[in-house]
């Protein structure tokens, strides 16, 4: 099964083909803007669509499905990212699947070197506080983790897996997707564990007031804080397809513009 996977929920514009029989390399395209500068998911979005299937060597007709992240995340970024996979699945006969943006970075940080990798490792005890001073983290396990996005107006999306992998069939929920401000996401670290890994570019805007309640974050430019769209395919593979209006973005919150009217009203 080819499948075709795209992001836009974060500042960044991720895309991936990925083929679950691997009968065809894995490709990969991102758009990464630097700090303070605005995402590019209307200029760069097609444009890594087309990239990504020029050099996989993947036609339309090879592709199976498409993988689109339904968020949490920003209003524009999530329109963008669900009507750009509905009008191509729309156009090109494919069947759609939603996934969850937080599930998405959760997988990935699992994997890649998350609860007992050596790659990563996890705090021992309560956190930050007994990381040893050469900054390498020690090798016990994480017994959750966090995934966080900015959700900007001082406020994340998050959501946290009890044993920190949300595989395929994932572990039991300890915090259901939610819209929060960060200290009151740092007020539930108790009820989450004693060693959380809490990783995604909410995590990294939030590292004081998270790294206080014991949470253990990794280095800024880690990986690790990235959302991937071969993450996105891979949890696709096992979840059903549906036409493509079926799909629909989870905001959690009211738009910018609609807080800010409403705020305005209420002054």
């Amino acid at each position: 099964m080819r499948i075709l996977g795209l992001d836009t929920a974060t500042r960044a514009t991720a895309v991936a083909i990925w083929d679950s029989d691997g009968a065809a390399a894995t490709t990969e395209g991102r758009d990464d803007p630097a700090p303070g500068v605005r995402p590019h998911h209307t200029t760069r979005l097609m444009a890594l669509i087309v990239e990504v299937l020029e050099r996989s060597g993947t036609r339309w007709a090879d592709i199976d499905r498409i993988a689109v992240g339904v968020g949490p995340g920003t209003f524009t970024g999530l329109r963008i990212g669900v009507a750009t996979a509905r009008a191509l699945g729309r156009a090109q006969s494919i069947p759609l699947v939603g996934i969850s943006t937080l599930r998405s970075l959760a997988l990935g940080a699992a994997e890649i070197g998350g609860p007992g990798s050596p790659a990563l490792g996890a705090p021992e005890g309560d956190g930050q506080r007994d990381r040893p001073a050469d900054d390498s983290p020690p090798a016990a396990s994480f017994d959750a983790l966090l995934a966080v996005i900015d959700a900007r107006r001082g406020e994340v999306f998050a959501a946290c897996w009890r044993g920190g992998s949300p595989a395929i069939e994932p572990p039991p929920l300890l915090l259901a997707p939610a819209a929060l401000a960060p200290d009151a996401l740092a007020r539930r670290s108790p009820e989450l564990g004693s060693r959380i890994l809490a990783v995604g570019e909410g995590a990294v805007e939030f590292r004081p007031i998270l790294e206080c309640s014991g949470m253990w974050i990794p280095e800024d430019g880690s990986g690790l804080h990235q959302v991937s769209a071969i993450n996105h395919c891979r949890l696709a593979s096992s979840l059903r397809a549906g036409a493509p209006d079926e799909v629909r973005p989870e905001y959690l919150r009211l738009p910018d513009a609609e807080i800010t009217l409403r705020d305005a009203g209420q002054a």
